[in-house]
């Protein structure tokens, strides 16, 4: 099993941000396979060797990007106003209105990388699956907070609720995910 290597942080080198900050455009607009490292090399503008300087290989850039997304979505969590359990469901899962509507989604960077990868052994999908473990994680925590008789599975539940309405937002219109996403909490989320 290969083992998930964090390659960023605040020490990070002008052209080892550009390489990533070029990857992370480019795979999310085209797909990863579909954009090859001699189009990140030149469009980040810099030499082969400070490439793989930074990232030995593709598939360690890709790590970089998919662990980079999800730190900031951690923070963006973090960030968050404290509220009730319950509340703070609700501000999680609005987060995803919030980046749905703001223009140019091409749907979860998460679920995408993990359609290129199926093989659940590889650090790309060990790195989406981190992703998914701590946001399943999160949930829990809340909703045994807020006395969920089954944290886990009401957990399971917003999982896969937050995996359709990122995808819905994608595949149809993403004004209605807000609505959606109201309601879909009201229904899951009855009080027992």
């Amino acid at each position: 099993m290969k083992k998930s290597v964090s390659h960023s942080g605040p020490a990070t080198s002008p052209a080892r941000r550009r390489l990533l900050d070029t990857a992370t455009r480019l795979f999310y607009a085209g797909g990863i396979h579909a954009v090859g490292i001699d189009r990140i090399i030149a469009e980040a503008g810099v030499a082969k060797a400070t490439f793989y300087n930074h990232f030995p290989s593709k598939e360690e850039l890709v790590v970089a990007y998919i662990e980079e997304q999800d730190r900031l979505g951690r923070a963006a969590v973090a960030a968050l106003p404290k509220q009730p359990p319950r509340e703070m469901i609700a501000a999680i899962m609005g987060r995803i209105s919030e980046a749905v509507v703001a223009g140019g989604w091409r749907g979860c960077p998460f679920l995408n990388a993990a359609a290129e990868y199926p093989d659940p052994t590889s650090s790309v999908r060990q790195a989406v699956d981190a992703r998914r473990a701590w946001y399943h994680g999160v949930l829990g925590q809340l909703l045994a907070a807020d006395d969920d008789p089954n944290p886990s599975g009401t957990a399971s539940l917003l999982v896969v609720l937050s995996d359709g309405l990122l995808e819905s937002a994608y595949l149809d219109d993403p004004k209605r995910i807000p609505s959606l996403v109201r309601e879909a909490l009201a229904r899951l989320l009855v009080r027992r």
